[in-house]
């Protein structure tokens, strides 16, 4: 069978993202301190759900920034 293979319709897409961005720079205006905050507990629970594999794709100033380059238990 041919024909175009239907996507995930819970793929994130560049919609998704411009809307995220948007989402973290009204934040930001407001209280850059607490945007850190929520970006280090997502990227925090991100590294987590996989396993400390996302902390060795992070650059190295921002896993010290959310405390991601501490040693793996």
């Amino acid at each position: 069978m041919t024909g175009v293979v239907p996507t995930d319709p819970t793929a994130p897409t560049d919609d998704d993202a411009a809307e995220l961005v948007a989402q973290l720079r009204e934040l930001a205006g407001a209280d850059p301190a607490e945007v850190r905050q929520v970006v280090a507990e997502v990227l925090g629970a991100l590294d987590r759900a996989a396993g400390g594999a996302l902390r060795d794709h992070l650059p190295a100033a921002v896993r010290a920034d959310d405390g991601l380059d501490i040693a793996r238990n």
